[in-house]
């Protein structure tokens, strides 16, 4: 049998190596076969939801079929925009982006 250091000399492993791998597939189809015996007799696995991942489910599904804004205030927003009575009050804007900035952490008081 030739060993890792005769490789390096010259020599080759034709022949050891295809006695180990009939040697090698023999003993995989053995395994395989006691592998899939002893499968077949360990419980299965199993998943149980709790009743509160249950609600949050169908919370999510929920929401997920309505829409994410109020399309009546978009559209009188657009209307008076389109007609110009739609005023911007800047003090209030300027608060809430202050408010927001804050909240964020990008501005320190």
């Amino acid at each position: 049998m030739a060993g890792i250091d005769n490789i390096r000399s010259g020599q080759s492993l034709t022949s050891t190596s295809s006695n180990r791998s009939l040697n090698r597939s023999d003993s995989n189809a053995s395994s395989v076969s006691s592998q899939e015996s002893q499968q077949a007799n360990r419980p299965r696995d199993a998943v149980s939801l709790s009743s509160q991942s249950k609600a949050i489910e169908e919370m999510r599904n929920d929401m997920a079929s309505k829409p994410s804004f109020d399309s009546a205030k978009v559209e009188a927003i657009k209307k008076a925009i389109a007609n110009g009575s739609y005023v911007v009050d800047a003090d209030k804007l300027a608060d809430n982006i202050i408010k927001f900035e804050k909240e964020l952490g990008g501005i320190k008081s």
